[in-house]
């Protein structure tokens, strides 16, 4: 069957009326989560994955995922433009010149700009991950032992170097992530590894209870921790209808470019480890402001103090990164980001491995899921403008029983996997551990991939060493491989690049070193 025959029939299923119930519910969570500060789709995720587990079908999971992903990226935008707190890094640009806007009562013309712009990426980055997805699935089905081997430590060593303050820090949670993952019984040989005599841990460490644990519940006390630092006074929404159109002539000549722009940025940084969505976004705004300021424009001084093409950019690329996102994740069976870790623990409940035989073992399960990006944009954009008085008033809710009500259905999901008290005093456990590592500034994305990734890459590595012989040049010798390790080799110095660069041209450096967030 040909892409185009493909889609026709995940727009088939994905139209049936419980599927689309399901794509309506997803965007709707995602929209209210984003709109809450601190609270991002990994988390909102994290915290329905034990639902999951009453699925028959994990189609209807996976479109209620795509539209909690896209929907929390948008509502981040409404937190940022209306109280000058994004809900996620990846917002933090838009609220730069959004909330400026806002001040200047033209908070609509900054929500519109930001609505069509995440429509218009959204659907460009889904086109061309239907047409992109595939044949790279293809590609990688060639890969060996020892090019899967390589391609996960680059991932788990790229995200780890680039993410948080300090590189020591990743390592150490990688290092913890590990750990966690290889606890339990050895899968080649059948003994007993970590489990320090428990009975309970020959199974190992449920992946889901590590991500509630971290994301759910160690986030939430973190963010509560920050409560009375977070400010409420909401930006006022001037008068104006959606009929009326909340962008002038002047507002369409100056975004439709940046969305573009953002677009072409956001899809390929999506794709790359630890790339996520919030690297595309600042690099958009930074081309917006130096454009401005080289053409000469009529609104050159406007940055800093509320330019359209400020959030336009940055709000496109956001969006378009989360197709690029899908593209390691569908095809390697890789995820670049936190929240795409927490989505391929999904994949991984319904036993289904996402993979270059993805595309052939579970046809409809992932053309549907591509089909429902499209859907799932379409009703963004439906309920994004015309509702926007509700979404404001999301941000009244009493933060207190907001953040108590997320720990206690965390608990209460927890619980349901298996009715063991065990199991939620092991996720409270790993909470309160991830809250003190968010406390000292450990980043927590290297803990997931490490959880997750470690078996494959343990399992990849000794199937390499059993096919050479014990030969450790075999990751060598094979030149994809050896190429893949050279790049995780540099990846550890890609955050020192400003140092670098500026002591080769004997300047100060303008930064000690290139952080990314962890929340994307």
């Amino acid at each position: 069957m040909t892409v185009f025959g493909d889609l026709l029939h995940g727009f088939g299923t994905v139209l049936a009326p419980m599927n689309l119930l399901w794509a309506v519910l997803g965007v709707t969570l995602g929209m209210i989560v984003g709109i809450l500060p601190g609270i991002g789709p990994a988390l909102t995720i994290a915290l329905l994955l034990p639902i999951t587990f009453n699925f028959s079908d994990p189609i209807g999971a996976f479109i209620m995922f795509a539209g909690i992903y896209y929907g929390a990226m948008y509502g981040g935008s409404t937190t940022s433009i209306l109280i000058n707190t994004p809900g996620e890094s990846s917002s933090v640009a838009t609220a730069i010149e959004g909330h400026k806007m806002a001040l200047r009562g033209r908070a609509r013309a900054a929500l519109a700009t930001a609505a069509i712009g995440s429509f218009i990426a959204g659907t460009i980055s889904t086109v061309l991950l239907t047409f992109v997805a595939k044949p790279i699935g293809n590609l990688a089905g060639q890969f060996q032992s020892t090019d899967y081997f390589a391609i996960t430590l680059l991932a788990m060593v790229a995200v780890t170097a680039l993410v948080g303050h300090s590189l020591v820090r990743g390592l150490l949670s990688l290092t913890v992530g590990l750990f966690i993952g290889l606890v339990g019984l050895d899968g080649l040989s059948g003994a007993p590894r970590y489990t320090f005599g428990t009975l309970r841990l020959l199974d190992g460490i449920d992946v889901v209870i590590v991500i509630v644990g971290l994301f759910a519940i160690g986030e939430t006390l973190h963010v509560a921790s920050k409560l009375r630092g977070t400010p409420d006074r909401v930006a006022p929404l001037e008068k104006g209808r959606l009929r009326s159109g909340y962008l002038s002539r002047s507002d369409w000549a100056r975004s439709w470019a940046p969305w573009l722009r953002g677009t072409a940025l956001g899809f390929p940084f999506g794709a790359i480890p630890s790339g996520g969505a919030e690297v595309p976004t600042f690099l958009s705004y930074s081309i917006e402001k130096r454009r401005a300021r080289k053409a000469g424009r009529k609104h050159p001084d406007e940055f800093g103090d509320g330019a359209i093409e400020g959030v336009a950019g940055p709000e496109a690329a956001n969006n378009a990164s989360f197709s690029g996102v899908l593209v390691p994740l569908l095809t390697l069976g890789l995820p670049t980001s936190a929240t795409a870790a927490v989505m391929l623990a999904a994949f991984q409940i319904f036993n289904v491995q996402p993979g270059p035989q993805l595309f052939e073992d579970q046809g409809t399960l992932v053309w549907t899921l591509i089909a429902s990006l499209y859907v799932g944009n379409l009703i963004l954009l439906i309920m994004n403008l015309p509702l926007i008085q509700i979404w404001v008033q999301v941000l009244k809710v009493p933060r207190p029983l907001l953040y108590a009500g997320i720990l206690v259905f965390a608990c209460l999901g927890v619980y349901s996997l298996s009715g063991s008290g065990y199991e939620v005093l092991m996720a409270l456990l790993i909470g309160g551990a991830g809250f003190f590592m968010r406390k000292l500034d450990f980043p927590i994305a290297p803990v997931i991939l490490g959880v997750i990734l470690g078996p494959t890459m343990e399992e990849q590595f000794r199937r390499s060493l059993v096919i050479s012989n014990g030969d450790l040049s075999v990751f060598l010798t094979r030149p994809l491989s050896a190429v893949i390790i050279v790049l995780t080799v540099l990846a550890l110095f890609v955050p020192y690049l400003p140092r670098i660069i500026a002591k080769l041209r004997g300047t100060e450096p303008t930064r000690d070193r290139l952080t990314f967030g962890e929340d994307d």
